[in-house]
């Protein structure tokens, strides 16, 4: 079998997937269909990922499918974040089930969802064509709006319209930002399609109409950057977050958020290019990370709902990766680093607030109190995944972030800087304060223990040990992988 046939695979599986959860109707069978596909569908990764980890470029289907060190990192992130949220989910709505708060037919129409979302989201990772890719983006809009619904409630159903509509006007705009990059590539000795193709614009980037380049590049960062959560375009992902079921959510801020920003790297490389690496998107970059930042921190330091936090807290870290890209340098490999350890750290706080919720019956912060004593395994993820998250050492997320604030002092981004460290250090305040609440204070109602599964365990237990581990020590191979998707990035690969 040609490596083609795979990249196939890695697309058409998720969509059988779908069409077996369509005509399955016991939940049992479909989350083993689903945890099934999502193992195979790791297991097809893999395969194709392995030989960019160490260097090499996959480029298959007339080059419109392309994997190199930017992409494939990026697809390996959202298989583990898709395999967890999948293993977790089976769990998750067997206990709503056994509560009686969803019917079979709810559970099948979020398996053919959750497998379309896959299928969109891998499109636009490994495409090379950007039209290709601006689909992807738009497929992802329209399968995951209705997972935000999956219960039904007034307040579900409008978050779910929020969603539709701020994320269409903005993939939208993403759609203008693409017909005119196409447009400044016009004159050029492009056949047929191949004009919309990645690697030819980055190619003849220098040939292109720079004016209308830098136009596109600005429908793009706000079109994608909507998508991103990005502030302030960031308005639709507070109530998206906080109505999904936490699945849902985890795979929104662990990896959905990352395919939008995503698509902007792509085009950043293309614009260093064609400027002579002038750090003009850089420097847009930059003032969006640095907003994303400063709204997150009045938010979050007066919020009462725990998925709402959570919430901001993906536009808080989306603007710490921004922020670090449009540094340059060292920032950008802080800010590629980032995005795995802020996936990996936000799938599992979603993942213990969601089971946390469902114990106490809600998710008002004000009354889930005494976590770690009642319900310990749960009790020290949220905790443990606050702490990464605020950037206590010597978790990952503090190492990366060290690494931007390094970036800023190279690049004398002073206030950059003081924004980014004020902005921080006040989050790092009131989450923490919010963090401990939850883990020591009193319940107001106390709430029987239910007994933590093997998978439970599993799931906490290895999400925190992995942060710490890369925290404490990163292989060399994930280094040199790290800083080739960076030269990417920047343009100099």
């Amino acid at each position: 079998m040609s490596v083609a046939h795979y990249f196939w695979i890695l697309l058409g599986l998720p969509l059988v997937g779908a069409l077996v959860c369509a005509l399955l109707s016991a939940p049992r069978a479909m989350f083993m269909t689903l945890i099934g596909m999502a193992v195979l569908e790791t297991a097809i990764g893999v395969f194709l990922v392995q030989g960019v980890f160490w260097g090499a470029q996959e480029s298959v289907a007339w080059g419109w499918f392309y994997l190199d060190a930017l992409s494939g990192y990026h697809l390996a992130i959202l298989l583990l974040i898709y395999l967890l949220s999948t293993v977790y989910a089976a769990g998750y709505f067997r206990h709503e089930l056994e509560a009686g708060l969803l019917r079979p037919g709810q559970i099948r129409r979020f398996g053919i969802l959750w497998c379309g979302a896959l299928s969109a989201m891998a499109l636009v990772i490994i495409s090379n064509n950007l039209g290709a890719m601006w689909i992807g983006m738009e497929a992802t809009t329209l399968m995951t709006a209705f997972l935000i619904c999956v219960h039904r409630t007034a307040a579900s159903l409008e978050a779910m319209w929020k969603y539709l509509l701020m994320c269409s006007v903005g993939v939208a705009c993403a759609f203008m930002g693409t017909l005119l990059a196409v447009a400044a590539a016009r004159g050029l000795p492009f056949s047929g399609s191949d004009v919309m193709l990645w690697t030819q614009m980055r190619a003849a980037a220098t040939q292109m109409n720079l004016p209308l380049l830098k136009l596109a590049f600005l429908f793009l960062l706000v079109g994608y950057g909507t998508k991103a959560g990005l502030a302030p375009l960031h308005n639709w992902l507070p109530d998206a977050h906080s109505q999904a079921p936490a699945p849902v959510s985890a795979l929104f801020s662990g990896f959905m958020l990352n395919t939008a920003f995503y698509c902007i790297l792509r085009y950043v490389a293309i614009i260093e290019i064609a400027t002579g690496g002038s750090g003009w998107s850089l420097h847009l970059l930059q003032f969006f990370g640095l907003i994303s930042i400063i709204v997150a921190t009045a938010f979050i330091l007066f919020q009462e709902d725990v998925k709402r936090l959570l919430a901001y807290h993906s536009v808080e870290h989306l603007g710490i990766i921004s922020l670090g890209v449009g540094l340059g340098g060292i920032g950008v490999f802080a800010a590629l680093f980032h995005v795995f350890n802020h996936s990996l750290c936000k799938t599992l706080a979603f993942f213990s607030a969601g089971r946390i919720g469902q114990i106490y019956g809600t998710h008002a912060m004000g009354q889930i109190r005494g976590t770690l004593k009642a319900h310990p395994v749960w009790g020290i993820g949220l905790f443990g995944s606050f702490l990464a998250l605020i950037g206590v050492a010597p978790f990952a997320l503090f190492m990366s972030e060290l690494q931007i604030v390094f970036a800023a002092m190279d690049g004398r981004a002073y206030v950059a800087l003081a924004f980014f460290l004020a902005g921080t250090g006040a989050i790092f305040m009131g989450a923490l304060k919010h963090a401990m609440a939850m883990a020591w204070g009193e319940p107001e109602h106390p709430t029987p223990a239910p007994d933590a599964g093997i998978m439970d365990i599993i799931l906490v237990a290895g999400s925190l040990f992995i942060l710490l581990a890369v925290g404490l020590w990163m292989p060399e191979w994930y280094r040199s992988l790290l800083l080739r998707a960076a030269h990417i990035v920047e343009g100099k690969l």
